[in-house]
């Protein structure tokens, strides 16, 4: 049996779709920096690796796909979502 992915879909690709996606990967706990490669991130607690090969390469796929369409507006994106997991507050 496959097992499904954690992964969620991007279903849009502009600034609320991304912002969306960020959250998601958020509340999932799988929250991670764009410019890091998914392959090369672990769990803490035993040094295992957070994605398999078919999440890893969901996750290629659609942080490409946000680059190419967005640019450095990638980065706008997820800062909210970063800062929200850090405790941090933003100004209105």
């Amino acid at each position: 049996m496959k097992n499904a992915s954690r992964i969620p879909t991007c279903k849009n690709y502009n600034f609320d779709g991304m912002l969306y996606w960020f959250a998601e990967m958020s509340v999932s706990d799988l929250l991670f920096h764009p410019d890091d490669d998914p392959a090369d991130i672990v769990r803490i607690a035993d040094n295992t690796p957070t994605f398999d090969k078919n999440e890893v390469r969901q996750l290629r796929e659609i942080l490409d796909r946000m680059f190419a369409k967005n640019g450095l507006d990638v980065y706008e994106a997820a800062y909210p979502v970063f800062m929200n997991r850090m405790g941090i507050r933003l100004d209105a």
